[in-house]
Parts: structure tokens; sequence; C-alpha cells
């Protein structure tokens, strides 16, 4: 019985590096979200460049669209920055912005200086929103379907690659739904 109780650390040493092993094997851009299917959840929130302006759930309601996280303290939001002016400007989707727990004036100086590529960016000073979202830290987009239902979620910025592969075949799929009628 001794002899056993001196390999327990041993034994749980071994379980724990295995269990760490498995967790680098996994991507961190695969979480789940428990909203893709779901209707965008209902807000009040004031538009970022117009503070006197109120915006809820059913102003993202229309054609597909894409909704990004994103502020001003985000090192990845500044990489992905020209990635999204070049989206917006092709005119595919409609893009918006949530400006994530950030200052109002910082956010309003950041778009002047880096181009602002939304159509409006939400102001979530205190992440209610983003929490109601699931989101984990910016950036993060949203691909919303034209009824208001979340499609898609995506973790971390996007690039050229990330849009070709992920964005680009959802986007081309809910158009066809929209020409069908079904979406």
């Amino acid at each position: 019985m001794n002899k056993i109780i001196r390999f327990i650390p041993l034994i749980l040493f071994i379980s724990l590096g295995i269990i760490l092993y498995r967790g680098l094997a996994l991507n961190p851009q695969a979480l789940p979200s428990a909203l893709v299917g779901q209707k965008m959840p209902e807000f009040v929130l004031t538009q970022l460049l117009k503070p006197k302006v109120m915006l809820t759930e059913k102003d993202l309601v229309g054609d597909i669209k894409l909704l990004n996280v994103w502020g001003t303290w985000c090192v990845y939001c500044k990489y992905e920055h020209p990635y999204l002016v070049d989206i917006a400007q092709s005119g595919r989707v409609a893009l918006y912005g949530l400006n994530y727990k950030d200052d109002r004036d910082d956010a309003r100086q950041w778009l002047k200086d880096y181009q602002d590529p939304y159509l409006f960016s939400i102001f979530d000073p205190l992440g209610k929103l983003g929490i109601e979202l699931g989101v984990t830290a910016a950036p993060e987009t949203f691909v919303i379907d034209s009824k208001g239902i979340i499609r898609m979620k995506h973790v971390g910025p996007i690039d050229g690659k990330v849009w070709q592969e992920k964005f680009l075949p959802l986007i081309e799929s809910l158009e066809k739904e929209l020409v069908a009628g079904t979406s």
C-alpha cells in the first residue's frame, strides 16, 4: 500500500501533463457560440459618433451584415482595420461596429485617424451588449442574416485569408438563400 501512495504524485503529474498537452491542440478561434442560430440580443445603446442617437437590435435587420467588435485598446483591431476598410469599400456586405469597453473620445479619434469603415458604431462602454453576445475579447466579428439571426461568430482578426476561407463562403450561401427566399 505504501508503494502505491508514493506513485500518486507521479500519476497526477502525468495526468495533468496529458490534459495540458491536449489543450495545445485546440483552436482558440473555434469557440462555440450559443448565439449562432439565435436572434441578435435586444439592446438600447447610443451611436458612437452621434451620442444623442439611440440604437437597438432593430437597426441591424435588413441585408446581410457584419458586426465587428473593436476597441482602441485592441492591438489586433489595428491589424485588421485595413481589411475592414476594404470590405466596406467593396459594398459586398454592410459593416457595423461595436465599440467595446472604450472611451468615446479615443474611439472617435481612432476612426478619424485610421478611416471609419462602419455604417455606424454602437457605443458599448460598459460591455453589456458584448456580454450578451458572449464576447471574450476584441476583435470578434458576427455575421448576421437579413432577419437579424446570428449565423457565425469569428474570434480574432479578419485578414485576406480568413475573409476568403470563412466569411465569403457563408456570405455567398446567405445571398443564395435571399434569392431563393429562404432567408
